[in-house]
């Protein structure tokens, strides 16, 4: 048996939880350090660069879904360790005020159970996704699940932004520590008893796991794909750290209303990747390789914009610059995303979690080099020039790092995919 659709919708829930958790660290404390604290951007970006780095293990969860199963208890458990983290994270703030070395070790804590969590949740589900899902169901269901998750990254920065102001420390400790238990709540009534309505077989002799990941790496689209998603995600997430510094030294906005900002953004992803699932598949209008191109290049446009509006200063359009961005980041992203599902399936069977686990070990570190290196360039080019200047550098540099991506995956991707992003009908 393969996953209904239903089955997919309520895996879908895991994806909504897993980013309402993480947004809460990427943004809103992230912007509180470097605001409200006054650190340098660069001790944010360490953070989350090591719950990334924590994200290398990816390619061994995967194996182990492809080899022992049992997948719905590391989700599970994956997901209160990521709880927990986000928690700790919270509170690593909270303490970075009055004590600065015990604060920093609570947060290099936190983020490592932050970065251990996600790996352990979010690969054992695409493993699931990607071995139980019904091969012509495999883009749709990338797609599905990808919505609900910037869906919960949108609301979920949204709700918190308002929430939040007036800004204090019990206040802050308080939310994240309700996001993380109602998320993991969500998680438990989405994944109960959804694998025991499939059948996966493992392997009866599985090679051991640096055999079959060299067997993956072998294969030349696994490969190329694996080079081409370092890449653009460097680009992708290099601004991840500093959009919500920039609006709040630039712009001058409050952290509640920073924290909407970073809802506004991922609401434009959640547009773009809708836009791309009705237009490729219901229009049936140009190709992944198409749509790939296109949302880099838009991203790279929207990011000259957002350089550009910098010394306008207090009432500068950043919130409809960064709508634009995130929507054609989402249109970018979906268009990976239906990519790779439809790659987990190809080459040897039985090696979907390992290529999956590959993927996301590879987006993950570049996750973490390019957000480290967007923060660590804005404070090396502060002490240079003014704020709206630093931040302009940077996010010029991070679209000339989109048009590279545009071209090379005009040159690596395939220009008439088997699938296109959604499969309505089906």
């Amino acid at each position: 048996m393969t996953l209904s659709w239903l089955s997919i919708v309520r895996l879908g829930l895991v994806q909504l939880a897993l980013g309402a958790i993480v947004v809460l660290t990427t943004s809103t404390l992230n912007r509180l350090m470097v605001v409200e604290l006054a650190l340098p951007a660069t001790l944010p970006g360490f953070l989350v660069a090591l719950h990334y780095g924590v994200q290398i293990t990816r390619p061994h969860w995967g194996f182990r879904s492809d080899t022992l199963g049992n997948r719905t208890v590391w989700i599970v458990g994956g997901m209160a360790i990521l709880a927990l983290g986000g928690i700790g994270a919270a509170l690593g703030v909270v303490v970075l005020k009055t004590a600065f070395w015990s604060g920093l070790v609570i947060s290099m804590g936190a983020y490592a159970l932050i970065g251990l969590g996600v790996g352990a949740s979010g690969t054992s589900l695409l493993a699931l996704l990607a071995t139980a899902t019904a091969p012509h169901r495999r883009a749709a269901a990338a797609t599905i699940t990808w919505l609900m998750m910037i869906f919960g990254i949108a609301v979920t920065a949204g709700v918190v932004g308002g929430l939040l102001d007036p800004y204090s420390p019990s206040r802050l400790l308080t939310i994240v520590t309700a996001t993380g238990t109602a998320m993991l709540a969500l998680t438990i009534a989405a994944v109960w008893g959804v694998e025991r309505g499939v059948t996966a077989i493992p392997e009866a002799q599985p090679p051991p796991f640096l055999d079959a990941l060299r067997d993956v790496w072998t294969e030349r689209k696994a490969r190329n794909f694996t080079i081409f998603l370092f890449l653009s995600m460097i680009a992708y997430f290099m601004q991840e750290l500093i959009l919500e510094p920039y609006a709040g030294l630039v712009f001058d906005f409050t952290p509640g209303q920073s924290t909407q900002l970073a809802g506004a953004q991922n609401g434009g992803v959640f547009a773009g990747m809708l836009t791309v699932g009705i237009v490729a598949t219901g229009l049936r209008i140009g190709s992944l390789r198409t749509w790939v191109a296109a949302g880099c290049l838009g991203s790279a446009a929207a990011l000259l914009i957002l350089a550009g509006i910098g010394p306008t200063g207090p009432g500068g359009p950043i919130v409809p610059s960064a709508i634009m961005l995130g929507f054609f980041n989402g249109m970018f992203a979906v268009s990976a995303i239906g990519s790779m599902m439809q790659l987990a399936g190809d080459g040897r069977e039985s090696r979907e979690g390992t290529r999956m686990g590959l993927w996301g070990a590879a987006q993950a570190i570049a996750a973490g080099a390019g957000g480290l290196t967007g923060a660590a360039a804005v404070d090396a080019m502060r002490k240079i020039t003014g704020d709206a200047s630093a931040f302009g550098t940077v996010f010029t540099i991070e679209a000339a790092l989109f048009v590279a991506a545009a071209v090379m995956a005009l040159v690596i991707m395939e220009g008439r995919p088997r699938a296109p992003v959604l499969q309505p009908g089906v």
